[in-house]
């Protein structure tokens, strides 16, 4: 870069800057400014975005401010809210981000059991809030992914085979669409925004504010149990997993152990079944639908007790400076039986360094919406996959074509891909993730609130 260029680029993060804190009450930050770093960073690491400017609103109407200065300028946004994109799409170079995380307000109506819950607030914060009304909404399993991202990408938790995705508790959105109005998307009005928002990512604009159904709660039994990694074990757990009342919710890590303290020594680095375990009903209960599989094998590890239910997001990432780098595919699967699970074993003993087989088991509410009731249409899926590799500059290369290849002999021709765990995989990934007539109906929706994609920073979905 030569001096003049760098000169101009300062100038226009400078003039931006200027216009930006003149009409928004939140943060303005440029690379001149201490936090400039932190908050240009992603979860994940392997990326380095450097945005002219992070304009962090406190309202709709301050959105609204920070996408007409964008717009003067031609620069191009990105939204972002956690931060957790696989494929930084929270952040762009050279562009205005659009960082919601100023608008965290939570309202909960428990008499009516809905909450009203500002973009900018985490998984963790709401679960904390609404379990202080014995109430709950799913989301995922990490506390500090923001809101807005899982849900417009679906949300599958820990609570998604008793109450259904995120999306299927959502009642209602507030909107700037990048025109600069504000709507409010719900079943009766702007109805095709509200389908497209339900599963089709953040292509329609920008969410400011979420409506949650809530359910009550008022038991949980959780935490992990680790089994060892046998190909009989683990294709019981998953069939159990599958056979076991919806009030269950599971994630199974086949992994090498990390130094954990609970964890006896001997087993540290050993390839293991390490399962997040959730009951969302009475200790009693939860005792009885996890029998069938504590009887797989003798627990090496057994964490599982009662527990509140935002203990199922523990802390993580506490100084914000860890950004592991990984490569991941996501798939989804019919079955996992004894050849599958000790196939998996096989490749995961292949290779050193961190290496895992994510299994989700999913059905129960999700697959009672109707595959056309959102822009999430994968409701027949029984299983979610991901393969994941953590990587260095120096092992990239064999890792990437490690998953690559394992992906390939895992896949069982169940189609489709869940767009919040797509990384930068191009075109045809997305497309994927919108089977049939969805990705029709998306692009048509598209063209109606956002012609020129404007919001082109995501799993894009172009206006038809």
């Amino acid at each position: 870069m030569t001096s003049t260029e760098h000169s101009t680029t300062t100038t226009t993060a400078d003039d931006v800057a200027r216009e930006l804190r003149a009409a928004v009450t939140g943060p303005v930050v440029t690379a001149a400014d201490p936090d400039y770093d932190a908050l240009r960073a992603v979860v994940m690491g392997g990326v380095d975005p450097r945005p002219a400017v992070n304009s962090r609103p406190r309202s709709a109407d301050e959105v609204t401010a920070t996408l007409a200065v964008a717009r003067r300028h031609g620069l191009p946004v990105a939204v972002r809210s956690g931060g957790h994109s696989g494929a930084a799409h929270g952040s762009v170079d050279g562009g205005v981000v659009v960082d919601v995380r100023e608008m965290a307000g939570i309202e909960i109506d428990a008499e009516a059991r809905t909450a009203w819950v500002g973009a900018g607030a985490t998984a963790g914060e709401v679960s904390v809030a609404t379990s202080a009304q014995r109430l709950v909404v799913g989301f995922g399993d990490t506390g500090s992914v923001g809101v807005a991202g899982i849900t417009l990408g679906g949300g599958v938790g820990y609570l998604s085979r008793l109450h259904g995705l995120t999306v299927d508790n959502l009642l209602a959105a507030e909107v700037v669409l990048a025109d600069g109005r504000t709507v409010v998307a719900d079943a009766e009005h702007h109805a095709d925004l509200f389908w497209a928002l339900r599963g089709g990512g953040g292509n329609f604009g920008v969410v400011t504010r979420l409506k949650y159904r809530l359910h009550p709660l008022e038991h949980v039994t959780g935490g992990m149990l680790f089994l060892p990694a046998e190909p009989e074990v683990l294709a019981g757990l998953i069939t159990a997993a599958q056979q076991a009342p919806e009030e269950l919710g599971l994630i199974a890590n086949v992994m090498p152990c990390p130094p954990m303290p609970f964890v006896p020594a001997e087993l540290h680095g050993r390839t293991l079944i390490m399962t997040l375990v959730c009951y969302a009903d009475t200790p009693d209960d939860a005792a009885a639908a996890l029998a069938p599989i504590r009887a797989l094998a003798t627990p090496l590890a057994d964490l599982v007790r009662p527990i509140s239910y935002p203990e199922m997001f523990p802390p993580e990432n506490a100084g914000g400076d860890y950004h592991p780098v990984t490569v991941v595919r996501t798939l989804f699967l019919d079955r996992v039986d004894v050849d599958v699970a000790r196939d998996a074993i096989e490749r995961l003993d292949a290779i050193d360094g961190m290496r895992a087989l994510q299994l989700r088991p999913l059905g129960g509410a999700i697959a009672r919406v109707p595959a056309d009731a959102t822009a999430y249409a994968h409701r027949d899926a029984g299983l979610m996959a991901n393969v994941v590799a953590f990587v260095t500059p120096e092992d990239r290369a064999q890792r990437t074509a490690w998953v690559t290849d394992y992906a390939a002999a895992l896949d069982q021709g169940v189609a489709g891909a869940y767009v919040n765990f797509l990384a930068d995989e191009g075109p045809d990934r997305v497309r994927a993730a919108y089977p049939g007539s969805t990705w029709d109906r998306l692009r048509a929706v598209k063209a109606t609130y956002d012609p020129d994609n404007v919001f082109s920073r995501n799993q894009n979905v172009p206006p038809a």
